[in-house]
């Protein structure tokens, strides 16, 4: 907290303001449509907000967001384990794993498009395409340091299969769930807009590519703004609260 004038405010929110200041400034400077004041980006999320576009392209890209990170975390993570628990696997794979993680996400998209048409299921599977080999490497780094002791321990008391998964090897994965989770989200919003520019009839890059035609920057910014502002609302609403309540076990361990 900062106290200024004798208000308190926190530090973050000065940040903020600061930023915007110095934004204005240079905006008035310019006197540029390049540059456009926060105020006439202001102006046009209202305009946008009010002609609905704005929810409707916004929730087109939330949704295929959803879409391909649940794909990609869910088969990432199967494979992560699996290669980081088999030695003779993870051998026989890791070119794979390799060969996938240096194709350029736009060879991606493209050959998704061309081989399957503009449609979703090319669109998400693109997406999620190029994010699973990073989560394949993350969870796989988890599933090798894993603690031997509490194997063990399972095998003593007998824990079925579901039982080690869920109580020996999930908990211990979590660190790693988490930071797959933070750079899932930044990778994929971003290479979602790449594909709603590329092959998509609406969304947030659809929208973008539609005002860098028009050279209408002021709505780009607006597009841009409400959209990281939304993925913020995600990693300090959701991400880090369900991060929180997964590593209640360590808090009670401790």
């Amino acid at each position: 907290m900062v106290r200024i004038a004798g208000v308190r405010l926190p530090a973050w929110l000065i940040s903020v303001g600061g930023l915007l200041l110095m934004w204005a400034v240079f905006a008035w400077f310019a006197q540029s449509r390049s540059l456009p004041s926060p105020l006439q980006v202001a102006s046009a999320i209202v305009t946008e907000v009010r002609s609905g576009e704005l929810f409707f392209h916004m929730g087109a890209t939330l949704a295929r967001v959803a879409a391909a990170f649940i794909v990609a975390m869910a088969i990432g993570s199967a494979i992560g384990i699996l290669l980081g628990r088999s030695r003779k696997l993870n051998h026989f794979f890791d070119p794979w794993v390799i060969f996938f993680l240096n194709i350029p996400a736009l060879v991606i998209i493209v050959l998704s498009y061309i081989w399957f048409g503009l449609n979703e299921v090319a669109a998400i599977g693109a997406v999620a395409l190029n994010k699973i080999p990073n989560v394949i490497v993350t969870i796989r780094e988890g599933a090798k340091s894993l603690e031997p002791q509490f194997a063990e321990m399972a095998k003593v008391f007998r824990f079925s299969k579901w039982q080690v998964m869920r109580h020996v090897v999930l908990p211990q994965l979590q660190p790693f769930f988490a930071a797959a989770t933070r750079s899932g989200i930044s990778l994929i919003w971003k290479i979602v807009l790449v594909v709603e520019l590329l092959g998509r009839s609406n969304g947030v890059g659809f929208q973008i590519h539609l005002y860098f035609q028009l050279f209408d920057v002021a709505t780009i910014l607006a597009y841009t703004l409400v959209f990281v502002v939304v993925m913020l609302a995600v990693e300090y609403l959701l991400l880090q609260p369900l991060e929180n309540y997964s590593r209640r076990w360590r808090a009670g361990h401790a």
